[in-house]
């Protein structure tokens, strides 16, 4: 087992940042940590990376404890924080070879670990890190983490403030890396991105929710999910949450989602209480749910 974090509480004076989180990290596999902003998510990366101390639990990296081997744990790891953490002053060379430096090594010695990454913002290897694009930056902390050749990588919102094209550049790395036989642990608020993960954890409000493959959690869902549009959709959202046989009800693309309390889906009635509420060409039909739907519904449970 890479990582193990057992029954991990952490207290900021009256917020509880983390209660009572348990996972493991198996080698070789990507992990993903799905939550929004305030879930716990960056209050738990730093602590796995010895860089907060835990109020309860603990954390074990390969057989180590990470606060008694913290100075050992930080040879092992990449980590890769939320905010782009490098020298904005120095070069994208510089940058890369700063780091190679602190861990004792050079580019040249592991230029094979980071060429499918860094082969990309090579050709601005002068540019200060500072003048670098979104997506360009994340490839230069990616690099920068990958280095020194760690037995984990820890990325904690790595594709937050990117463009599409970026994300899912930097998604086809990390499958790279993975086929390589990298563990990475990843934390990301888009729901989407738990796809490409092989398990991933749903947290809230410093909580576990579910932890599964992302196809078991779509295979457990377990209400009948309608997809219902109208001529006035901003209406439709309002009239349906203020339907009291609603569950949950959530904007996606052009359609609203929809589930009833009772798990089944009345299309009959709810056409009719739409057709009371005034609304025209109504469409509605059964569709079956995506992960989103199943992370909503999850998170609709534990308020």
């Amino acid at each position: 087992m890479v990582l193990s974090v057992e029954n991990l509480i952490k207290n900021y004076k009256e917020i509880k940042a983390l209660k009572s989180i348990t996972f493991s990290v198996q080698e070789g596999e990507i992990f993903g940590l799905i939550g929004s902003d305030g879930a716990g998510k960056t209050t738990l990366f730093r602590i796995i990376a010895s860089l907060l101390l835990p109020d309860n639990g603990r954390v074990t990296m390969f057989d180590m404890d990470v606060v008694d081997k913290y100075k050992e744990i930080r040879e092992i790891i990449g980590y890769m924080p939320q905010r782009f953490s490098l020298y904005y002053d120095l070069t994208v060379e510089e940058n890369l070879a700063f780091f190679a430096t602190v861990f004792g090594t050079t580019i040249r010695e592991n230029y094979d670990l980071v060429k499918d990454i860094y082969s990309h913002i090579e050709p601005f290897r002068k540019r200060k890190a500072g003048k670098l694009s979104g997506g360009m930056k994340q490839k230069l902390a990616l690099s920068c983490a990958l280095i020194h050749r760690p037995r984990l990588l820890l990325l904690d919102e790595p594709t937050t403030g990117v463009d599409a094209v970026s994300r899912k550049e930097f998604w086809e790395m990390l499958k790279n890396l993975k086929n390589k036989g990298m563990t990475i642990l990843v934390s990301t608020p888009y729901m989407d991105e738990a796809r490409l993960c092989d398990r991933v954890a749903l947290i809230q409000d410093g909580r576990i929710l579910t932890l599964e493959k992302p196809e078991n959690i779509i295979k457990n869902h377990d209400r009948k999910l309608l997809a219902i549009r109208s001529d006035n959709m901003y209406g439709l959202i309002t009239d349906l949450r203020n339907d009291p046989n609603a569950f949950s009800v959530h904007l996606f693309g052009q359609l609203v989602h929809y589930n009833q309390k009772n798990r089944l889906a009345d299309r009959d009635r709810i056409f009719n209480y739409l057709t009371e509420k005034g609304h025209q060409n109504i469409d509605i039909h059964h569709i079956d749910p995506i992960i989103e739907d199943c992370f909503m519904n999850l998170m609709e449970r534990n308020k």
